[in-house]
């Protein structure tokens, strides 16, 4: 066990940003923080870091809280990047491994144009790549991404992954938190957070176990839609047709032969999207 939460909880005056919490991150495992803004994924971070006391219960990294040494030991890529922007990429390196105690990189082949050029002038997705070579350089155990892919494009976000997998694989550990559920395909594991709180755990077939939605295949998708809104019924329209989630399959029925409509209806396990919504409500 390298990272560690036991029932935490931390109170920010009468507010509660984290509620009784408790997960933990193996080595080599790609463990997701799942939540939208406001969810305490980041409150959660900080108190594993030691940048915020618990209020209640126990946070450990390496088997104690957080100190100077097991710190060390820790890789982290904030929301702000934790970049010097008016330095450059090479500068930023140099800085760290100062800090740790370790010999500079060169950066990969993928953002070595940008490494002699000052932080503030990098497209955001070179900042980020930057930013991730520079908390890997030290070689840690725990790498700490707080949503890391933020305003990243498709092909940025992939390259970003890739350098996760890798770490992983070459057995770090990684608490990676996004709001990107698509994402979540990539962890290994999940940690679903609404309102302070744990509301699911597991493998994403876990997550999602129980969950259903109706399906309507139809090439009259836009009517369909909207005559099940119009019904009260959440539905929205996909590529194939019109999902309800948590439908009733005999109601739906009910309301398209009464509306003339023919069209195939199915059920289906619910997505990560529909059991996110589900659960935060």
């Amino acid at each position: 066990m390298i990272a560690k939460l036991d029932r935490a909880t931390k109170h920010f005056g009468a507010v509660v940003a984290v509620d009784d919490v408790s997960f933990e991150v193996r080595p080599g495992e790609i463990v997701g923080l799942l939540g939208a803004n406001g969810a305490g994924k980041t409150t959660a971070i900080r108190m594993l870091l030691g940048l915020a006391d618990p209020t209640s219960g126990t946070v450990e990294i390496f088997g104690a809280p957080a100190s100077r040494d097991s710190l060390r030991r820790v890789g982290y890529v904030p929301q702000g990047l934790g970049l010097y922007t008016d330095l450059t990429g090479r500068e930023n390196m140099t800085f760290q491994a100062g800090v740790f105690g370790f010999e500079p990189l060169e950066a990969p082949g993928d953002v070595a144009a940008w490494w002699d050029v000052t932080v503030e002038r990098m497209p955001l997705g070179i900042r980020r790549r930057v930013a991730f070579e520079v908390a890997l350089g030290h070689q840690p155990d725990l790498l700490v991404l707080d949503e890391p892919t933020s305003g990243v494009g498709p092909l940025g976000r992939a390259r970003l992954w890739d350098t996760i997998h890798a770490a992983s694989e070459a057995g770090v550990g990684v608490l990676v938190t996004t709001h990107y559920l698509d994402e979540a395909e990539q962890c290994d594991r999940l940690i679903m957070m609404s309102a302070g709180r744990v509301v699911a755990a597991g493998r994403l077939e876990d997550v999602v176990a129980g969950g259903t939605a109706v399906t309507v295949e139809t090439e009259y998708w836009q009517h369909v839609s909207d005559l099940l809104i119009r019904s009260g019924l959440r539905a929205y329209v996909t590529a194939s047709g019109v999902r309800i989630p948590e439908g009733d399959p005999d109601q739906v029925e009910r309301l398209l032969v009464d509306a003339g409509v023919t069209a195939a209806v199915g059920v289906d396990r619910a997505t990560l999207d529909e059991t996110f919504v589900r659960l935060s409500r």
